[in-house]
């Protein structure tokens, strides 16, 4: 009997792994920040907004958990290998990568200026890439895989008529690198999956989770194309990352997780 079938809940365990977190002080940032704190794992988070960073930070250490704290961006190469080595000083490897920084900007394609749509696709995609090529480095020198998760969504499968070139463009690259990385890296243990959800709760959708006409309206237009009837919370995103973030997932990669409520089946 192999280990997965006398104690399945081993094939979750993360304690003691060291993992880094970009765009902490966002909504799937700190989620992700949280869940993995919660389950043992050491902790680089990083951010631009350093209060937030360190609330966060806080919020981790009380948990329990052991947290270097990194006020970068993935902007750049040397931010990126910053970031890497600060894992490497303060816990001595790196096992786990989680891309959580981003950003959207909505706007209707003849009203937004090109600078505008490149800045989606450089916070989205090559800070992904660059993040994800540090990581996988370290990951590849020291041997042994890793695990990288990189944060997708819905709209890299579906279109949106309300002004989303710009964010679904650059979530369907992220798709495309990790399908790509996925094949890459498959042979070196080191997997590379997507979590893509729809709308879940956070502090720029919570309008939406109102009882005012405009959040009803919106919400039942939207609702009327999930199959679980209801938007998305924090909860929901917090089992498929510690899945695709420990041995559970050592058979996955390449692989877009939709935590959509069936949103992207129909």
């Amino acid at each position: 009997m192999t280990e997965g079938y006398a104690n399945p809940l081993s094939l979750f365990d993360v304690r003691g792994k060291v993992a880094i977190v970009t765009g902490a002080s966002g909504a799937f940032g700190a989620l992700a920040a949280e869940v993995l704190a919660a389950a043992g794992a050491k902790l680089v988070l990083t951010a631009g907004r350093a209060k937030e960073l360190e609330d966060i930070a806080v919020k981790c250490r009380e948990i329990g958990a052991e947290v270097e704290p990194v006020n970068k961006r993935p902007a750049s190469e040397a931010d990126c290998q910053w970031i890497v080595e600060a894992a490497k000083l303060s816990f001595g490897r790196l096992d786990i990568l989680v891309v959580a920084s981003g950003k959207n900007d909505v706007a209707k394609i003849v009203d937004m200026a090109p600078e505008r749509f490149l800045d989606v696709m450089d916070a989205n995609v090559t800070q992904s890439w660059l993040m994800a090529r540090a990581a996988g480095k370290q990951m590849l020198a020291q041997g042994g895989g890793g695990k990288i998760v990189l944060m997708s969504s819905a709209r890299g499968l579906l279109g949106h008529p309300a002004g989303y070139t710009a964010y679904c463009a650059s979530k369907a690259a992220i798709d495309g690198i990790t399908r790509a990385l996925g094949c890459e890296w498959g042979p070196t243990g080191i997997t590379v999956n997507a979590i893509a959800p729809t709308v879940f709760r956070s502090p720029l959708t919570a309008w939406m989770f109102g009882d005012d006409e405009r959040a009803r309206t919106t919400r039942a237009g939207f609702l009327a194309r999930v199959p679980k009837g209801r938007l998305g919370e924090p909860d929901d995103l917090a089992g498929p990352l510690l899945f695709l973030a420990s041995k559970a997932s050592d058979f996955y990669t390449g692989h877009i997780l939709y935590a959509d409520g069936g949103y992207t089946a129909g």
